[in-house]
């Protein structure tokens, strides 16, 4: 980390403003050789931290751009480095001019992430908010972006902080006991090690609780539409998408193809599929078409069953309710706007729905009405509602791991002193559950595993 590196910082488009970045022991020496301004005896390198100067940057063919210079000092920066942001119009060849004017006077290529691993390594975040970082750049939507948010200024380290000081305090008391017998040190009580090891489950168990519908709101779930022919799926899925990516006809069997797309529901993006009509068929193209669905119907992690409330169920309705049975799904009774559709069901077909989905929707899918039940119908059943309120998420399978392998090592503490076990077999648990916070905040990660959170940063951050 002793060298000087540069990058640009903006998107890779045309754009009103680009930044060109440099931290490093240099950044503010390589960036005074390359820009001027009009105020006269001062460098960026004497400025004080947080200023901005207007000047305009140079390279060895003259004049680039009109520039505003930042200036920050180790270490009150991003990087916990001296660094400078030039900041120019946001054409491409001028931002390409700029850096490599940079990189002549005297700084490298930054590498992907290189400026956030600094942060890390010069102690400014620890990993979850460095990986935080990428989630809020990628955040696509509102529950994306206050749960990358909140990572990003330390929920979920603040978290874990408590949980390591509290379990270090007790591998303390432990450790004193065990290797100093002869002193006049009390044994930890049971009762005090056990609210210890309540208070670290529960941290544990929160957090935990957040992952799967954390990971549904940054990438999106699996969803088939599914139904017997004619009860309005592709109209559905044109509701959904917000245009006619389904062909839709009075003709039974016109949907064969899966078609694909995605949406958003609320707060949760939802890989979309629609797929052929459920039925018995002697077309072998459209029989084609009804087995992919099937398996579609299998696999997928969100159903959205499509009824159609002007008639009773018939068996194909009856087919497909049982095949979403256990499953996370939605029905829809579909063509609302008909008159007179919401008293064709039968009391039979309304319990064996009951039976078969959490959540039953009533809309019309041509009108548009329904639309505001289904998206919270899909927050609830996806649990994403949850996490407007909650205060930390989870948002990789690497803190996942992470968190689940503590939580083992917290259940393994408890059944030692539950089986009343020495003091040093439950403080060997405890040893591995602290690792295990270690890792997950990257106290104690491996290089390969930094590494591998690094390289999927873009240059410029």
């Amino acid at each position: 980390m002793n060298s000087t590196i540069a990058a640009i910082s903006t998107a890779p488009a045309a754009a009103g403003i680009g930044v060109v970045r440099l931290s490093g022991p240099e950044a503010l020496v390589v960036a005074d050789r390359i820009f001027r301004s009009p105020r006269k005896g001062q460098s960026l390198k004497e400025l004080p931290g947080y200023t901005a100067r207007f000047g305009h940057v140079y390279d060895r063919e003259g004049d680039i751009d009109e520039c505003v210079a930042l200036v920050f000092h180790a270490p009150h920066s991003y990087t916990g480095e001296d660094m400078a942001e030039l900041s120019c119009h946001g054409g491409l060849y001028l931002l390409q001019r700029v850096l490599r004017a940079a990189l002549e006077a005297g700084a490298r290529p930054a590498g992907p992430g290189e400026f956030t691993r600094r942060a890390f390594v010069n102690g400014k975040i620890d990993l979850t908010r460095a990986e935080a970082v990428m989630d809020l750049i990628a955040a696509d939507g509102r529950l994306a972006a206050k749960t990358a948010l909140a990572a990003r200024e330390g929920a979920i380290f603040q978290k874990l902080r408590r949980l390591k000081e509290d379990l270090a305090g007790v591998c303390a008391g432990i450790a004193a006991y065990v290797d100093y017998p002869d002193d006049d040190i009390p044994e930890l009580a049971p009762d005090e090690l056990q609210a210890a090891l309540d208070r670290s489950e529960a941290i544990l168990t929160a957090l935990l609780s957040t992952f799967d519908a954390g990971r549904i709101v940054r990438e999106g779930i699996d969803t088939v539409i599914a139904g017997s022919p004619n009860v309005g799926k592709s109209t559905l899925m044109n509701l959904l998408a917000g245009c006619e990516r389904s062909i839709v006809t009075s003709a039974a069997g016109t949907t064969r193809d899966i078609v694909e797309e995605t949406v958003r529901v609320g707060d949760v993006k939802l890989r979309l599929s629609d797929t052929a009509g459920i039925r018995d068929t002697d077309n072998e193209a459209e029989a084609i078409g009804v087995d992919r669905a099937r398996k579609r119907m299998e696999s997928a992690l969100l159903l959205l069953c499509v009824f159609d409330g002007t008639r009773p169920l018939d068996e194909n309705d009856r087919a497909v309710a049982r095949a979403a049975a256990g499953k996370t799904a939605i029905a829809l009774i579909n063509k609302v706007d008909v008159t007179g559709s919401e008293d064709r069901l039968t009391e039979e077909d309304r319990v064996l729905l009951q039976d078969c989905f959490s959540r039953i929707v009533a809309l019309s899918a041509l009108e548009g009405s329904g639309r505001r039940e289904l998206e919270q119908a899909v927050q609830d059943v996806t649990g994403v509602e949850r996490l407007a309120e909650a205060d930390a998420v989870l948002a990789t399978e690497r803190q996942r791991q992470c968190a689940d392998t503590c939580l083992a090592c917290i259940q393994e503490a408890r059944q030692a002193l539950e089986a009343g076990l020495t003091l040093d077999v439950i403080g060997a648990s405890l040893d591995g559950a602290i690792a295990a916070v270690g890792q997950l905040t990257g106290e104690t990660a491996t290089e390969a595993v930094v590494n591998e959170i690094f390289a999927r940063f873009c240059v410029g951050k």
